[in-house]
C-alpha cells in the first residue's frame, strides 16, 4: 500500500553500501522508519531528500514492519540549520529527543506542527535555546511526566512566589516550599515563562527575552528534570554541553 506523507527527516542509519534507514515525524503517521534504497548513492534521486532535517514530502509503501521510501519531494531544506554549528547541535538534540520519547506509528499532527516550527524558527534565527526548551516541554507532557508548572503541586495554589522541586516534580507555592527544602527558589518571571512554554502553540512565539542568568537557571533546571525523569541516555546533548563550555 502505497501512502503520501508529509515528514521531516529526524535520524538515518547507513544499510550495506548504498542504502540508508531513515527515521522521520510525519504528520500523517507520527515516527516512521522507512528503507531509502540507494540513497547513499551521490547521483541518487533518494540522497537530498533523506539527510537530516530535510522537511520533505515522501512516497513510501507501508508494512507491518519497515516500509520503503519510493520517492520524496523536498518542502524545505532547513539549510541554515546545516551550516551553524550551534543550530545542528540543538536541531541533533531535539531530534534525538523526539526519537527516544515518542512510540512508532502514534499520528500527533499537534507535535508534528511544533516539531517542525521549532526547526523553522531556529533556521530563522530565532533563539535555539528558549525554542528548544519550549519544544521539550511539549515532548515531556506528551511522554507523561511533564512537571507540575500551573499551580502549586501540593495544595494547588495559583499564588506566587514559587519554587522548583525536582523530588516532587513541579512548583511549591511558599506556603509548601517546606516539602523540599532544596527546592530550587523561582526569580518572578520563570513560573510564567513554564506555563507559556508548556502550553503555547510554538508558531504563536513573539519575541522572549530573558536575562541570561535566568535562561541558564531554566536550562539548568531542564536538564536536571530530564535526568531524573526522562529515563534514556541522549548522546547529543553532550556535545551541547561542550559547545555551552565553548561559548562561555
Amino acid at each position: 500500500m502505497m501512502d503520501k506523507v508529509e515528514g521531516l527527516v529526524i535520524r538515518t542509519n547507513n544499510y550495506g553500501e548504498t542504502h540508508k534507514i531513515v527515521t522521520m515525524m510525519t504528520r500523517e503517521k507520527g515516527k516512521i522508519g522507512v528503507m531509502a534504497r540507494g540513497a547513499k548513492k551521490p547521483k541518487s534521486r533518494m540522497a537530498s531528500v533523506s539527510q537530516p532535517f530535510i522537511h520533505g514530502m515522501y512516497l513510501i509503501q507501508s508494512g507491518s514492519g519497515l516500509g520503503s521510501m519510493s520517492q520524496g519531494e523536498m518542502l524545505s531544506s532547513l539549510r541554515s540549520i546545516r551550516e551553524d554549528i550551534v543550530k545542528t547541535a540543538y536541531a541533533s538534540y531535539i531530534a534525538e529527543l523526539t526519537d527516544k520519547l515518542i512510540e512508532e506509528k502514534q499520528p500527533d499532527p499537534f507535535l508534528f506542527e511544533q516539531l517542525l516550527q521549532t526547526m523553522v524558527w531556529m533556521n530563522e534565527d530565532k533563539d535555539p535555546n528558549i525554542l528548544t526548551m519550549m519544544y521539550e516541554l511539549k515532548l515531556f507532557k506528551k511522554a507523561g511526566f511533564a512537571p507540575v508548572v500551573d499551580h502549586c503541586l501540593n495544595c494547588g495554589s495559583t499564588e506566587g512566589p514559587y519554587s522548583f522541586s525536582m523530588s516532587e516534580g513541579g512548583l511549591l507555592c511558599y506556603r509548601c516550599k517546606h516539602i523540599d527544602p532544596g527546592a530550587y527558589g523561582l526569580p518572578d518571571p520563570l513560573p510564567k515563562l513554564l506555563r507559556v512554554f508548556l502550553h503555547i502553540d510554538v508558531k504563536r512565539l513573539g519575541q522572549i527575552t530573558m536575562k541570561e542568568e535566568n535562561k541558564k537557571l531554566l536550562r539548568q533546571l531542564m536538564d536536571e528534570y530530564y535526568d531524573r525523569y526522562g529515563g534514556y541516555f541522549i548522546k547529543s546533548k553532550k556535545f551541547l554541553k561542550q559547545l555551552d563550555l565553548f561559548s562561555e
